[in-house]
């Protein structure tokens, strides 16, 4: 039941055109015994009554009125189907499009340890395949379910009215129809929970391949990546077969049982005709009805088969879209709408990722407008440590102070637009450059576009563009080089004019002379700025304020160029290496 109180909590907006196509449903499905009442009716006083023709002479307009009314019950019922549809389609449309919106906002507010955890390809099906099966489920499941109850209730109350035997007789079969049904859903219930995980697999490993598709052709893998994804096709195409042989296999009972109640309807008619229980127009009524108990029967183990998948997509969909990101604003989270002056404090900060440590009590302190430089080896906790001043994680222990003020007590929108982030793998959006520059600030001018490119010595080369900055970036940047992704990057991060700007490692794909005048550029800009540069070029750090220098998550170094370089610590190995 609680997905389908979930089910109607978002189809706010259309319930009450959802509640008129059930009742059109309700009307629709009761009007089927109105022609076989009327064919009774016909039979038994037009027919095959001893005074059929007296009554056909002296009645002839009752007959007419009765077969106008059979047409036109018809056609009204055919009318109120057509509609009932367009209200049922209207109302799915308007639910999958009020789920898929909260289901993205949520996506989209999650935090780091979410896209963590779940795969892209995952999500991807969530947010399509899952969603369009729960639409079915409003636009064709729950109206199914409702004819069928609706068409065998309607159905069974008129048999009883016209012969209470005959009506048990034709429904002595209903309990196996459900025993068969109770099995066939304790059978394939985890069938489709599973199928709707070789889904999964199967989006991830596309999705993958996709976007990694110039990593295959360099490395002359798409053999092996057409016979991997082959494998999860394949086991996605068991799991499905698997699932609908299981159907297949209990359908033969059902339809067996379904066709024993003919059996039924000639053996006992035939016995009340010849013994007068029943006259032979009920019997017609009977045997124009007896398909409202065998359809329902029929399509019972059909309901039940998308049910299941319902179910299984339903619960991957719910998991996310009442799944609450755990960084989050606090109830009494400090309210700083003026600039931030850029002042950042690590006290005693330690982070791990599950088991590992990464960072163990890491102090240091940064002054407003100054220029710090963080190295280390390779896995030392680097990108981890900037990672925790805009809160994309939390701390495990310690604070991380922006203007004096624990970040866990700012509002993320406040604390995340005081600060611009430009990171070595780079994002780039399907859109123009000047799109991606702007993208921070889409209502800035053009002319700050152009300063801010310029400022990452990008101008050059964009305006060298077919297009200049109306040229679309194709997926991730695909036609740009890693240094010109990097530029734009960084004059995206520029555009923002943030109090606190991180870079990292973002100039390691440009050449010494673009590095020169990038950084030429970051001490004369307009606007105060603290930076934090992720580096491991000493042309980079040399006139850096301060530089720290991490090791196995703890600093092992912290001072001047000047001061490092007489400390004859790991800095000083890299400055001798790169003189």
């Amino acid at each position: 039941m609680f997905l389908f109180r979930w089910l109607w909590k978002n189809m706010q907006g259309c319930r009450a055109i959802y509640i008129v196509a059930l009742f059109m449903t309700v009307i629709c499905q009761s009007m089927y015994i109105i022609t076989p009442y009327f064919t009774q009716q016909i039979t038994d006083t037009f027919i095959i009554n001893e005074n059929a023709t007296q009554n056909l002479q002296e009645h002839s307009d009752l007959l007419i009125q009765m077969l106008i009314a059979m047409v036109g019950f018809t056609l009204i019922r055919g009318i109120i189907q057509y509609s009932g549809n367009l209200m049922y389609e209207h109302s799915s449309q308007k639910l999958i499009y009020n789920v898929r919106k909260v289901l993205f906002d949520n996506i989209e507010k999650q935090d780091a340890q979410f896209y963590n955890f779940y795969r892209t390809g995952d999500i991807m099906t969530r947010v399509s395949g899952d969603i369009e099966m729960v639409r079915h489920s409003i636009a064709w499941i729950i109206k199914t379910m409702l004819e069928c109850v609706v068409l065998f209730t309607v159905s069974l109350v008129f048999f009883f009215s016209i012969d209470w035997l005959m009506a048990l007789c034709l429904i002595s079969l209903t309990p196996v129809i459900m025993f068969i049904t109770w099995l066939f859903r304790r059978k394939v219930g985890p069938m489709y929970v599973n199928l709707r995980e070789k889904l999964s697999t199967m989006n991830t490993a596309a999705e993958e391949n996709i976007s990694g598709n110039r990593v295959i052709k360099a490395f002359a893998r798409e053999d092996y990546e057409i016979e991997r994804f082959d494998v999860h096709s394949k086991d996605y195409s068991t799991a499905n077969k698997n699932a609908a042989f299981m159907w297949l296999k209990f359908f033969p009972y059902l339809e067996i049982t379904a066709q024993a109640l003919s059996v039924v309807m000639l053996v006992c008619g035939g016995l009340f005709i010849i013994s007068g229980r029943i006259t032979f127009g009920e019997y017609t009524a009977f045997a124009g009805l007896i398909w409202t108990l065998s359809n329902p029967m029929r399509t019972l183990g059909n309901i039940v088969n998308d049910l299941q998948r319902f179910t299984a997509s339903a619960n991957k969909i719910i998991e996310i879209y009442y799944g609450s990101p755990r960084i989050l604003d606090r109830s009494d989270a400090v309210d700083r709408p003026e600039r931030f002056k850029g002042s950042v404090e690590f006290d005693h900060v330690s982070f791990s990722y599950g088991d590992t440590k990464v960072l163990d009590d890491v102090s240091f302190t940064i002054d407003p407008g100054q220029t710090v430089v963080i190295m280390g080896e390779t896995g030392s906790g680097k990108t981890t440590l900037i990672d925790l001043i805009p809160r994309i994680y939390d701390v495990e222990s310690g604070e991380v102070r922006v203007d004096g003020i624990n970040v866990v007590n700012l509002k993320l929108e406040q604390l995340r637009g005081n600060i611009g982030v430009a990171t070595q793998d780079v994002l780039l959006y399907s859109d123009t450059i000047d799109g991606n520059i702007s993208f921070g600030n889409t209502s800035m001018p053009e002319e700050d576009v152009y300063k801010v490119a310029r400022a990452a010595d990008a101008d050059g080369f964009i305006r060298r563009l077919s297009d200049g900055y109306d040229t679309i970036v194709g997926e991730r940047g695909v036609g740009l080089s890693g240094g010109q992704k990097q530029r734009i990057s960084l004059a995206r991060a520029l555009a923002v004019k943030p109090a606190i700007l991180i870079l990292d490692d973002t100039t390691s794909a440009v050449d010494l002379e673009t590095e020169k005048h990038i950084q030429d550029a970051l001490n004369s800009l307009d606007f105060p700025c603290t930076k934090i540069i992720i580096a491991q070029r000493i042309s980079t750090s040399r006139n850096a304020d301060k530089i720290i220098v991490l090791k196995n998550g703890k600093i092992a170094e912290q001072g001047t160029h000047d001061e490092l370089i007489h400390q004859g610590g790991y800095y000083s190995e890299v400055y001798e290496l790169q003189k």
